[in-house]
């Protein structure tokens, strides 16, 4: 009984410690409104709004070498990552039945130049009998039927012969332009066949130093891009290091996926250094909007609720009026459109700000954001004002909502 009952007493102390903390830190943070509230000093800065999407690195001339002819893979004469020269051949194809087939076809023109001989000659000669009158006008028109006949049954075997001799040269694949292989679809030995659609055996990459970007936007953000544009990406090769590109292009056609309309925008990067290879994903940014010398506010600030035992004054600021629905603490375009970084320029927030202990709300309105600042361009609030960005104490509601990122 005695050990039950110093566990229950060592119990009881504990708690009451426990109890005791929470009730010293809550008073803590209540006196001490500096140590309770993360605050944070406005100033002023530039801002860029930008839209963001991914894209796909890709050369600017990628080339698919196909075949004409069926057959199969009898040498290959390159591999991945060759550099080659317009004309150089790439692979060969087994020559064996399209070189029997030029050879029956020329024979088929040797066979009709015969027979033409034979009717030029039949021809001269019922001529001469006709100018005698050793022959009827009908005989001699039959031999000149016969000439003609002769003269387009060879030219149609030459026509022949020559699509003959064309399949046979078509059995070595050449390059068409100067470039880098990047890719080989087939093997020595593989058998290709050309019946409905050309088979691609290998890829050429025409210039490496020149890349582009395609890439996709949502119909929200495509107003704001414009040709010329300046572009900054970053790939997952190069974290750290940053690469610039220029708009080329905004591709008229739309994607609708799921009731999601996009635009293709290309982006046309140099690349002296090779270092960027096609097939790379790019995280692209576009800057829109620039605003120089204005006041910035954390949007940790416009995402701040106080809990339900901080007291708050409303104080609305002079030539900003609430939204509707957009009362002390109500995010606006502050919490929600920071984290879309989209255009909300005239959107209402409330920010809070220490005032003899207790936390004062304030209306702003604001203008751009770059996801981690935005734009004051209404409001009672001054350079060098502190503002409410978080709480310190461990009590109590959330003082932002979530762990959006901005």
């Amino acid at each position: 009984m005695k050990k039950l009952g110093m566990r229950g007493l060592l119990a009881l102390l504990i708690v009451a410690l426990i109890a005791g903390g929470v009730w010293y830190l809550r008073q803590g943070g209540t006196q001490d409104p500096e140590k309770r509230y993360k605050l944070a000093e406005l100033a002023t800065g530039n801002v860029v709004q930008t839209v963001s999407a991914n894209g796909t690195l890709n050369p600017v001339v990628l080339i698919s070498v196909g075949t004409q002819v069926s057959g199969t893979v009898k040498k290959l004469y390159v591999d991945f990552n060759d550099k080659v020269k317009q004309g150089q051949p790439l692979l060969e194809l087994d020559d064996a039945l399209v070189s029997a087939t030029e050879r029956q076809s020329a024979a088929t023109v040797t066979n009709a130049q015969a027979s033409l001989d034979l009717a030029i000659a039949n021809e001269g000669r019922m001529k001469a009998l006709l100018a005698q009158e050793y022959v009827s006008r009908q005989e001699y028109d039959q031999s000149a039927q016969v000439l003609k006949s002769a003269r387009a049954q060879l030219a149609q075997a030459q026509a022949q012969n020559a699509r003959d001799r064309a399949n046979l040269g078509f059995t070595v694949i050449r390059s068409p332009v100067d470039g880098v292989v990047i890719d080989r679809v087939v093997d020595l030995g593989q058998t290709v066949a050309a019946s409905f659609q050309t088979p691609t055996l290998i890829k050429i990459a025409q210039d490496l130093t020149e890349m582009r970007i395609d890439t996709s936007f949502a119909e929200a953000d495509i107003g704001s891009i414009r040709e010329g544009q300046k572009v900054r990406f970053t790939v997952d090769a190069f974290p750290s290091r940053n690469f610039e590109g220029v708009v080329q292009q905004i591709r008229l056609n739309p994607v609708t996926q799921q009731n999601v309309v996009t635009y293709n925008v290309r982006i046309s990067v140099a690349n002296p250094e090779l270092i960027l290879l096609p097939g790379m994903t790019a995280y692209v940014s576009i800057g829109v909007q620039r605003r120089e010398n204005v006041l910035l506010v954390p949007n940790a600030a416009l995402r701040f609720k106080p809990t339900e035992g901080a007291k708050a004054a409303a104080t609305p600021a002079a030539g900003a009026s609430m939204a509707p629905g957009m009362g002390a603490g109500a995010d606006g375009g502050g919490a929600a459109g920071a984290g879309r970084g989209r255009k909300r320029d005239g959107q209402n927030a409330t920010v809070y700000v220490l005032d003899g202990g207790n936390l004062r709300s304030v209306s702003v309105q604001l203008g751009i954001t770059d996801n981690r600042n935005t734009e004051l361009i209404a409001g009672e609030l001054h350079a060098g004002d502190r503002i409410v960005t978080g709480e310190n104490i461990a009590g109590g509601k959330p003082s932002s909502v979530g762990m959006r990122m901005f």
